[in-house]
């Protein structure tokens, strides 16, 4: 048998967890067809670009990087080979016309609900020579036609268990470029988990626009079903999962905080605002009272458990008072970490028609007040650490002679010295400081 031409693809990802978690199955898509990974966009073929519509001026960074691209395509013209472009994600879903009208270089436009035809989309684009824009949202789950194999996953893996989101919070384009709420059979998650922890993954974290809305439709069960079920699989050490809405933290996920050992405690829970009247406008569908209720049900079940958020600020109709309530809340709860950002309208969104836009000078005011408490509160807790001793879970090498890192139960990056024999190992640490962003300390 002929063996096959090797190929090199580079896989650029931008924004959520979901997707690196899409670009790694991209890679494994593409191995079969001759492809391996390469950080080197010279020695590459093959280069996708995944995309993100959640930041700031998501397309205009897209298009700096495809100017990028085509020199890149035109130096290897001249080296008499070719290099093909290719847009993926959530931009490509929501301008794959535009991205098809203004850079007709790209050969492969496609959102993240068809990559799984990826090998279709090749072959037509070098048969036809003609730009292929694949952004439908196809009758199969992508889910049920990846390979079951997976190339390197390292200690802690992501394992994606449900996309889209049925929310439609106003200022949010997930619901029109991931869809409706789709959640993948209770079975197909064990066993990618399986598949995962026999490749020496210890660590899964389960991945969702809207994970805890999980719902199995065979059997009815929800994410604190599956978490109990892949903490029975031997080998694995810790779960997590990401991003949650305030709504559907039900009784039984709450719970599972309190009896499951597996299941760290850390929780990335978004407010996005303190006040009722810009959460109305938001239609996140709960008020301050509801999410601060949720968080006290949940600190009861699981004392040491630390919170992490996300914050808009300036959305539009937002006060001075407004923004005060935010703050408030922030010192009320407390958070270990949290991402925060100015309000930037998108497309297609009701929030980007909406009237009383907050001025620039003011968002910037207000963010940089909210980002020194939410610093403040990560600093503190940090060094709050500082004496304790820790679960570190080892994956990685640092850049000092034997030094290595891990995380910690809180997520916090944590580093020691140690043998290489650290990395996939859960190893007790002595904390001996705290910085904003790590914790260094001593192995027990």
């Amino acid at each position: 048998m002929m063996e096959k031409k090797k190929l090199n693809v580079l896989i650029k990802s931008w924004g959520c967890q979901m997707n690196m978690y899409d670009s790694a199955r991209m890679a494994d898509v593409l191995a079969p067809l001759g492809y391996q990974k390469t950080e080197d966009p010279k020695q590459a073929d093959l280069i996708i670009l995944n995309t993100c519509h959640i930041r700031e001026k998501a397309s205009e960074k897209l298009f700096s990087e495809l100017g990028r691209m085509r020199e890149l395509q035109k130096l290897r013209a001249k080296q008499g080979g070719t290099l093909m472009l290719a847009v993926a994600g959530c931009v490509a879903q929501a301008a794959g016309e535009e991205i098809k009208r203004r850079a007709p270089h790209v050969k492969m436009i496609f959102g993240p609900q068809t990559y799984h035809r990826l090998p279709e989309m090749l072959a037509r684009a070098a048969r036809d020579g003609e730009v292929v824009l694949d952004t439908d949202f196809p009758p199969e789950p992508k889910f049920d036609y990846l390979p079951d194999e997976h190339g390197d996953l390292g200690v802690s893996a992501f394992l994606s268990v449900q996309e889209g989101c049925d929310r439609f919070c106003s200022y949010c384009v997930v619901p029109y470029t991931r869809g409706a709420e789709y959640s993948r059979s209770f079975a197909s998650i064990r066993a990618e988990a399986e598949d995962f922890v026999s490749h020496g993954v210890r660590e899964i974290m389960l991945l969702g626009q809207n994970v805890n809305a999980y719902k199995d439709e065979e059997t009815g069960v929800g994410l604190a079903s599956i978490l109990r079920d892949l903490a029975r699989i031997e080998g694995l050490e810790r779960l997590r999962y990401t991003t949650s809405h305030p709504l559907d933290m039900d009784e039984d996920l709450i719970a599972a905080h309190g009896d499951m050992p597996k299941l760290m405690p850390f929780l990335h829970l978004p407010l996005q605002s303190g006040s009722d009247k810009i959460l109305e406008a938001m239609n996140r569908k709960h008020t301050a009272a509801d999410y601060l209720e949720t968080t006290k049900r949940l600190k009861a079940e699981q004392p040491r458990l630390a919170l992490s958020s996300d914050f808009i600020v300036g959305f539009p109709g937002e006060t001075d008072e407004d923004f005060e309530a935010t703050m408030r809340m922030v010192r009320e709860v407390t958070y270990a970490q949290a991402f925060s950002f100015k309000y930037s309208r998108r497309p297609g969104t009701p929030a980007a028609m909406m009237k009383e836009q907050v001025l620039e000078t003011v968002k910037e005011e207000r963010l940089a007040r909210l980002q020194a408490l939410l610093r403040q509160q990560q600093t503190d807790f940090n060094e709050a650490c500082v004496g304790q001793t820790l679960s570190v879970l080892f994956d990685n090498e640092g850049r000092a002679p034997n030094q290595f890192f891990g995380r910690s139960p809180f997520m916090q990056a944590v580093r020691a010295e140690g043998e290489t024999s650290l990395i996939g190992s859960q190893r007790d640490v002595k904390i001996t400081k705290g910085s904003p962003n790590s914790l260094e300390g001593e192995i027990v």
